[in-house]
């Protein structure tokens, strides 16, 4: 695997190693030393799929509250998207800034998400899938998020939305006093 720093310190775009022959390929996408070299030393507590019907849908921008906060790993398995992570840790230099990167099935590339980040996702085909890896179990009443279009990030999705959940329409918009966590 290689690792690769995101301009959010703490995440990476990691690429898989593939071993290729007459049937097919063969990859790791996670080894516990070679995530020990980058400081992750938790356990994967839950593991997600999602599955996403239409191009231009927006799943997100999620996060868990402390103390449940949570790290992820996410992989594309199927289809395309444009995965993107905000930072919400209110003592960061990278505080409330954006990197998105896209995760495909063909690219196989993964995004390691540290604590304190929000996390979501704009399908550039139609039938995407995500398998997602959590240090964290899931917390019904923790859960927070911040709108697709928040006026104070400006994420750049590529595709103009044409699907979204109601409940991610529903974030509170931020405001200059928000704190982070």
């Amino acid at each position: 695997m290689i690792f690769s720093p995101t301009k959010l310190s703490g995440s990476y775009i990691i690429d898989i190693n593939t071993i290729v022959d007459d049937r097919g390929w063969f990859a790791r996408y996670y080894c516990k030393k070679d995530f020990e070299e980058i400081g992750y030393q938790k356990e994967w507590v839950q593991l997600n799929h999602s599955f996403t019907k239409y191009k231009c849908s927006i799943r997100g921008m999620h996060y868990q509250l402390p103390p449940f906060s949570e790290i992820k790993l996410v992989r594309c398995i199927h289809g395309s998207v444009f995965d993107v992570i905000v930072d919400v840790r209110k003592n960061s230099a990278t505080f409330l800034q954006w990197f998105g990167a896209e995760l495909s099935a063909e690219n196989k590339k993964m995004i390691y998400i540290p604590e304190g980040f929000a996390h979501g996702f704009q399908t550039l085909t139609d039938d995407c899938e995500l398998l997602y890896h959590h240090s964290e179990f899931y917390v019904q009443g923790a859960e927070a998020g911040i709108l697709y279009n928040e006026p104070l990030i400006q994420i750049e999705w590529p595709l103009t939305v044409n699907v979204i959940s109601k409940r991610d329409l529903q974030h509170p918009q931020l405001t200059n006093s928000f704190e982070g966590i």
